[in-house]
């Protein structure tokens, strides 16, 4: 399978992930669906640069702009 999200979306995804990577805020309702989201994190990670840049937080504040502009 292969999905294809924009930068934009992929940084958001990446925070959401990351945020809730060790709490239970998610309704997470069996382990494997936890492992497929750190999977998912995971590769992220992989492939953004952002997260590491010092201006994180605003690069990430317009990702969200563009995603969701309303």
């Amino acid at each position: 399978m292969h999905i294809e999200l924009s930068d934009d979306e992929a940084l958001v995804l990446f925070e959401l992930l990351a945020r809730h990577e060790d709490d239970l805020r998610l309704d997470i309702q069996h382990e494997a669906e936890r492992i497929v989201l750190w999977r998912i994190g995971g590769c992220l990670e992989t492939q953004l640069v952002a997260p590491l840049r010092p201006e994180y937080a605003e690069l990430l504040q317009r990702a969200r702009e563009r995603v969701h502009p309303g």
